[in-house]
């Protein structure tokens, strides 16, 4: 009887070794494949986006369409979506529930940026990348018939499989889609998956011409008490802003929506809020990713605080009324911005203090500190690294429940260690 019990243990053993396995087999296969479609997918994007943001800047005049466009763009997902959209919401709501992510948002948010930056609204190019990598993925995991909970693993591997191959910092983005669904838990389950999918896809995209963001910081300060609490000011300026230009998004939209109700009205109105409001700047600085700019903050351009000021409006007014695309590059564009004018104010580096913006609006609005950083560290290089701390400490504890996704859950408090459970607002 003993012999019995030994053999029927040594047997669930070796059958749950086996199904373990198995299913490390399954997932690193599932994960590259992932990787390779939404990879050349990503990629395909990247290089259409820069082919369109080329064409606009060699036919300046093509931003008389940004009305035009928005109601294009309308009557696009009216017509093929026929439900309504939420932008990365739809995604990070599919991973919390069984909420539908349909395939045929890949696509359509592919057209619907590239027309967006085409006419000149002012967007990212990686939220859109969210979305269609965890549309594909979401796909994927169909056609393998996974169950739920597969199926929300496989679309956060699309999600860092589409950031890695656009914004080249594969580190972040396989943490990032673990970490943006619920601030104060991450998806550990996801990791190897989304590790595999991210450096599968950016291998992907360096093939096809697609390089990484890389930016230098020639001068970098020894950190003392007095840098030090400087940039604790500054972040605490920073997780201000990141409120505000979250504030500014969601509120204007409201406002819109329910002034009206008619949603190719609203396209009119935003299209044509957006190039009255560029013909009045008397430039197209703040059109389109604004990424000349971004990397101008690293090259001694002087740069002012009306910049990211200006970039929140545009955005404000291009997000709201139907457009598609990001919101992390304008995101980026605020941040390296305002170090970058901050800098000689504090009597910091302004190429440093344009780094460290950057994290810590990215932080800011999305609750992601472990993503901040680690984009940091891809981006700028690991010397900075206790600026990059403080800074992204500091603005994930001012930022409050803030945020760009409003489908993100809080679960545990930023400030106690208590359950809370809340939607960002």
């Amino acid at each position: 009887m003993i012999n019995d019990e030994f053999k029927k243990k040594a047997y669930h053993k070796i059958d749950h070794n086996g199904h373990r396995a198995l299913s490390v087999v399954s997932w690193t296969i599932a994960s590259i494949l992932v990787g390779l479609f939404v990879g050349a997918f990503a990629s395909a994007f990247g290089l259409s986006m820069r082919f369109v943001i080329q064409t606009r800047e060699a036919h300046p005049w093509i931003i008389y369409f940004l009305p035009v466009g928005a109601v294009i763009i309308t009557f696009i997902y009216k017509t093929v979506l026929k439900e309504k959209d939420s932008g990365t919401n739809t995604v990070i709501a599919a991973i919390q529930s069984d909420e539908k992510l349909p395939f045929r948002l890949a696509p359509l948010i592919f057209i619907a940026t590239c027309i967006t930056h085409l006419i000149g609204g002012s967007a990212g190019r990686e939220g859109a990348a969210l979305q269609m990598g965890g549309a594909i993925g979401n796909g994927i995991g169909r056609a393998f018939r996974l169950n739920s909970t597969d199926k929300k693993t496989m679309i956060m591997c699309g999600m860092s499989a589409a950031f890695s191959a656009l914004f080249g910092t594969p580190m972040a983005a396989a943490i990032f889609s673990m970490e943006v669904i619920s601030v104060g838990i991450m998806h550990y389950a996801a990791l190897v998956p989304c590790v595999i999918s991210s450096l599968v896809a950016r291998a992907i995209a360096a093939k096809m011409g697609l390089g990484a963001e890389e930016y230098l910081i020639p001068d970098i300060p020894s950190f003392g008490v007095k840098n030090a609490v400087l940039i604790c000011v500054f972040a605490v300026i920073c997780g201000f802003v990141s409120i505000l230009f979250c504030t500014c998004l969601h509120k204007y939209e409201e406002f819109l929506s329910g002034k009206l109700t008619n949603p190719y009205i609203k396209a009119v109105v935003g299209g044509t809020s957006v190039l009255i409001l560029t013909l009045l700047v008397g430039n197209q600085t703040y059109n389109s990713t604004g990424s000349a700019i971004i990397a101008s903050c690293f090259t001694g351009a002087t740069i002012g605080l009306q910049f990211f000021l200006l970039k929140i409006i545009f955005t404000t007014l291009t997000l709201s009324c139907g457009y598609k695309g990001g919101e992390i590059v304008p995101t980026l564009f605020i941040g390296a911005t305002l170090g970058a004018a901050m800098g000689p104010i504090l009597g910091l580096p302004a190429p440093l203090m344009a780094a460290v913006g950057m994290g810590a609006l990215f932080c800011g609005v999305t609750n992601c500190p472990i993503s901040s950083l680690l984009i940091c560290f891809e981006l700028f290089g690991y010397e900075p690294m206790p600026y990059f701390l403080l800074a992204v400490a500091f603005s994930y504890w001012v930022s409050g429940y803030t945020g760009l996704y409003k489908a993100q859950k809080i679960v545990y408090s930023k400030y106690k260690s208590n359950y809370i459970d809340k939607k960002v607002q």
